[in-house]
């Protein structure tokens, strides 16, 4: 829980917005127990100010630094210290615990905590102009996040299509099979042309909260999920009879028919992750993409979005579908200022306040497991 300081007449100074930022932070760090590395909790900055009115404000009467915790703060801190925004009215511990992961979607590698190696878990911002924000996040490897750093979808594409063409094993350490996840993830969060949304494969299936801008890869996610588990062929059948016209549900018979095979000859004994994987190897074949383009370049995107808005209403699967507004779906990104902090100004703001009072919390389309 955040606080908001009252103003102490005797000791007034004028915080930047980055000043702010971090004295909040250092705040949030005293109010879970948590010491802030070094140097950023002996050097004087505003961090430490806010850290040391926290200690003095809460003493012993701390919250418990849970795992998501020490992770929530540690993405605020390296977010402030490069001046990137973190909008916190959603993106909490709970939060960062919906979306963690036991693999690498990328590397598909097991993921590791605190060893300093590739492996170890980071959560990156999928779209990388914008903040760390809800709907923008993912948990990859740090060896994938270093890789894919600032470069989106179109980028992603053309790295695969030199690894393949040349003779190189890897470009920035991911093969082309991996530099494909990253261009399909990235998609996910770029609005793209509908006809061209149409043709990609799904390659990596979506993260837990992420928010999908393309209404044919929403529907693309919904259908491959629905094999994630149990009783399948019942929903697929349930939501065919969702879609308009005897030509289209024919298109969809022969791609489903064709996508099937795939993951059936893959998934034997498999389950978790292993069968997520599978779904996501399937749509590798050709002639399953080829016939997927062709029965859902029949449907506009007005149409695929509400083929899935219906098809969660009816409860066809475990997943719930929430849907955003456009100007819902990029809430506390930042575009404008491409995920930085807006430019400061100027707060009365003290760093050691006589006294305190609680600030209340505020309260495109997303898949939630």
């Amino acid at each position: 829980m955040t606080t908001e300081l009252q103003h102490n007449p005797l000791a007034s100074s004028s915080l930047t917005t980055h000043e702010h930022i971090g004295f909040e932070l250092g705040w949030d760090y005293a109010h879970h127990h948590v010491t802030p590395p070094a140097p950023y909790g002996q050097e004087p900055s505003s961090l430490r100010h806010g850290w040391l009115a926290g200690q003095a404000t809460f003493g012993l009467r701390t919250l418990e630094p849970t795992k998501h915790v020490r992770k929530w703060l540690q993405l605020r801190l390296h977010a402030w210290l490069r001046g990137r925004s973190v909008e916190l009215v959603q993106v909490t511990p709970h939060y960062l615990q919906q979306i963690d992961v036991s693999h690498c979607p990328i590397t598909r590698a097991p993921l590791s905590s605190a060893t300093l190696e590739g492996s170890d878990a980071s959560i990156d911002r999928v779209r990388s102009d914008a903040g760390y924000a809800a709907g923008n996040l993912a948990v990859m490897s740090t060896k994938a996040n270093h890789a894919k750093a600032a470069h989106g979808f179109r980028d992603a594409l053309q790295f695969m299509n030199q690894v393949e063409e040349g003779e190189l094993g890897g470009l920035n350490g991911l093969t082309a099979a991996q530099w494909a996840r990253v261009a399909v993830l990235c998609s996910l969060v770029e609005p793209l042309p509908h006809d061209e949304a149409c043709t990609l494969p799904m390659l990596v299936l979506p993260p837990n909260r992420l928010r999908l801008f393309n209404p044919a890869q929403a529907l693309q996610a919904f259908i491959s999920q629905q094999l994630l588990a149990p009783g399948w062929s019942h929903r697929i059948t349930r939501l065919e009879d969702l879609l308009p016209g005897k030509s289209v549900k024919r298109a969809f018979q022969t791609f489903f028919h064709a996508l099937l095979p795939r993951v059936l000859e893959a998934n034997k004994g498999v389950e978790g992750v292993a069968l997520r994987w599978a779904i996501e190897d399937a749509w590798r074949n050709p002639l399953a993409l080829q016939r997927w383009t062709a029965f859902v370049s029949q449907l506009t995107a007005a149409q695929c979005e509400a083929i899935v808005t219906r098809a969660s209403a009816k409860k066809l699967g475990a997943l719930r579908v929430q849907q955003f507004s456009d100007a819902q779906a990029t809430d506390g990104w930042n575009l404008a200022t491409r995920g930085y902090v807006p430019h400061a100004v100027l707060r009365k703001r003290v760093p050691a306040p006589a006294t305190s009072s609680v600030r209340p919390a505020t309260q495109q389309m997303s898949l939630l497991h």
